[in-house]
């Protein structure tokens, strides 16, 4: 794949539904990728907190499963579509391609954005010559808003909650992308993040942000 860190660190988990339980394994799978464009790299954070008079609002009653289509981000002028990825080779689950690096990949097999459980985008940083559809993901602060489109015709609101970004070392995909809450509605948004490391020939971490459904 001849592209600049435009693949998700391969930190990502693949998640099984067993009896209402979710089991998680990390899978460490490297892809040979060049070095990224001369940006600079992103800095490990804690997680974003809400600022002064931020009050996140009551969870909603999680919807009926429903594939999602869109996806609007307002406060980071970001609208793209959405389209099912399977998991790839290695078990992980699969970014777009990178011909469609502005599109987010929704991981077919677990949650449906909306539904009870954490449904996962994963989207591109960037490509060999311009940024992809996340590349401003660790911009958002708990309290923005994310709107899915669905294709039964409804718009899910989500709420961020938390985002953090999580370094390759240490990775524990519990803590990234289990529920934060039982029962409840919720979204993870992945992307690449930190420095890019030549040895391995892969960014350093993901960024990952963590929403509830609202509206």
């Amino acid at each position: 794949m001849t592209v600049r860190g435009g693949r998700l660190l391969p930190v990502l988990a693949w998640l099984t539904l067993l009896g209402g339980t979710l089991v998680w394994a990390a899978e460490l799978t490297d892809v040979d990728l060049p070095p990224p464009s001369g940006r600079p790299a992103a800095e490990p954070a804690a997680p974003a907190a809400p600022g002064p008079g931020v009050r996140l609002p009551p969870a909603r009653r999680p919807l009926p499963p429903a594939a999602p289509r869109r996806i609007d981000v307002p406060s980071l002028e970001l609208s793209a579509p959405v389209v099912p990825r399977p998991l790839d080779a290695s078990g992980a689950p699969g970014t777009p391609p990178m011909d469609m690096a502005g599109a987010v990949g929704w991981w077919q097999r677990g949650p449906a954005p909306g539904s009870a459980g954490p449904a996962l985008l994963a989207g591109h940083r960037d490509t060999a010559t311009q940024a992809a559809v996340f590349h401003r993901l660790g911009e958002l602060r708990p309290g923005d808003a994310i709107d899915v489109y669905r294709g039964d015709g409804r718009a899910a609101r989500f709420t961020v909650e938390e985002v953090r970004t999580l370094d390759r070392d240490g990775f524990d995909a519990r803590t990234a992308y289990g529920p934060r809450r039982p029962g409840r509605a919720e979204l993870r948004l992945v992307t690449c993040a930190g420095a890019w490391d030549e040895a391995v020939r892969a960014y350093t971490a993901n960024v990952v942000v963590s929403a509830y459904l609202t509206g």
